[in-house]
Order: structure tokens, then C-alpha cells, then sequence
């Protein structure tokens, strides 16, 4: 199952990873790669340009998974968090990335199950070709997009593009429902990020008063009230509290 999970988490940019592979071109009749025999007896290779689209799509796809899913949301929070508590690069990135990517593949299980069970299996076992694979694929995504984009975010994308009204989800393009997904997230995760923010805030204001009026002006404030906000963050168990808030501000078909 674990390995079933991993394998959908890939979506539908897999599909075309996997599909654009060298036994796959052999099959179009297009070599992967190209042999020339010189007149001297020398033979040079030379890569074709199917798989330098191949390797120059592998850098992109990374940037659309992030951007398709859940993780912008997500490390956004964790960094506002962070900087609330004061606590410099504590947790470092790389854990800061390493929490959320799981939170990613936690909030995104029933859109990748249903990505593998209905996109990326059949296609390979054979049962679908590749343009209906990358249609559903994309359609199951856009789905999951759209159903977490602000509705004046998507309008605003759609005046832009002097398109629309739209039936439904399925109708919207993918140009206008990439950037409008993305804009929203970044303006949920501010939301959410302000309002995690303003108990830590208080704390600092609080001892920032109490320091003044002792005359102790130069104590940094922020030097004594780090440890009264990791121990409030302890005690209402924070991390638990953050991280299940968060994913359950996503909506999942």
C-alpha cells in the first residue's frame, strides 16, 4: 500500500514521465538515440531531441507538483510559525520541508489513490493510451484545485483572461486554474499564518511591558519571552494542534 501511495503521489506528470521513456519512442519508431558512422570507421552518438525535452520537462516537473498540491499551503505555515516563536532556524528547512512534504502526501491520499487507481494503472497495464491518461490526470487535479480556490480569485484570473462563465470545474482551463489555485493559497496561508502569529505576539508585547516598567530596557524582550512561548506551544501541544488544523483546511474529494 505504501508503495502503491508513493507511486500515485507522482500524479499525472508521471504518466508522461514514464511515457516518454526510450521503449516508448522505439515503439513511435523514433531512436532514443542516433548512431553515425563516419567514413574513418569512428561511430558519435548523439542524444535525440525527444529525450532533451525529456530531461528539460524532469526540472519542471517538480515546481508543478508543489504547485498543484497542498505543500505551498503548508510550508508557508510552518515558516510564519516559526518566526512567530522566535526560535531562528529551529526547526531547520530541511525539517521544515521534510514535515511538510508528509502533510502533503497525507492531505493529497484520495487524490493520488484515485490518480493511481484510475490514471496511472491502467495506463500501465496497457488499458488507456497516453493522451486519455494525461486528460484524466489533469482533470482529477484540476478538480482538487478548484475545489480550493477562492471563487474572487478565480474570478479575477478569468477577467484577466477574458474568459468564462463556466459551467463547472471541468470546463475551467488549466491556465486560468493553475495561477488562481496558487494566488489562493498564498492568501489562505497568510490567514492562517496571522492568526497563529497573534498569541505569540502578545506574549512579546506582555513582556516587552513588564520589562519597560522594571526600568530592564536593555534585556531584549525577545531573549525572555522564547522560553514562556515554547513552553505555552508545549503545553497546548502545538505541533499536533498546527498540523491537524492545516490539513483539515483542505477540501478532498
Amino acid at each position: 500500500m505504501q508503495f502503491k501511495l508513493l507511486l500515485s503521489s507522482t500524479t499525472f506528470f508521471a504518466i508522461a514521465a514514464s511515457a516518454v521513456s526510450a521503449q516508448d519512442l522505439g515503439l513511435l519508431g523514433i531512436p532514443a538515440i542516433s548512431s553515425i558512422s563516419g567514413s574513418d570507421g569512428e561511430t558519435t552518438y548523439s542524444l535525440s531531441l525527444q529525450i532533451l525535452a525529456l530531461m528539460t520537462a524532469l526540472t519542471v516537473i517538480p515546481s508543478l507538483l508543489l504547485g498543484m498540491t497542498a505543500f505551498t499551503r503548508i510550508i508557508i505555515v510552518l515558516s510564519i510559525l516559526r518566526q512567530a516563536l522566535g526560535t531562528q532556524q529551529t526547526p531547520p528547512n530541511q525539517v521544515l520541508i521534510a514535515v511538510a512534504l508528509f502533510l502533503t502526501f497525507f492531505v493529497m491520499g484520495p487524490v493520488f489513490d484515485l490518480l493511481y487507481n484510475e490514471t496511472l494503472a491502467p495506463y500501465l497495464d496497457g488499458q488507456i493510451e497516453l493522451n486519455i491518461a494525461l486528460a484524466q490526470g489533469l482533470a482529477t487535479m484540476k478538480e482538487f484545485m478548484i475545489a480550493n480556490t477562492r471563487e474572487d480569485t478565480l474570478l479575477i484570473f478569468t477577467d484577466l483572461a477574458e474568459k468564462g462563465p463556466f459551467e463547472d470545474p471541468q470546463s475551467v482551463p488549466i491556465n486560468i486554474a493553475l495561477p488562481a489555485f496558487i494566488t489562493s493559497e498564498l492568501k489562505t496561508a497568510f490567514e492562517i499564518g496571522f492568526l497563529i502569529y497573534l498569541p505569540f505576539l502578545v506574549i512579546d508585547m506582555v513582556i516587552a511591558s513588564i520589562l519597560m516598567s522594571l526600568g530592564m530596557m536593555m534585556l531584549s524582550p525577545m531573549l525572555i519571552s522564547l522560553p514562556f512561548k515554547l513552553l505555552l506551544f508545549v503545553l497546548v501541544d502545538g505541533w499536533a494542534m498546527t498540523l491537524g488544523s492545516l490539513s483539515s483546511t483542505f477540501m478532498v474529494m
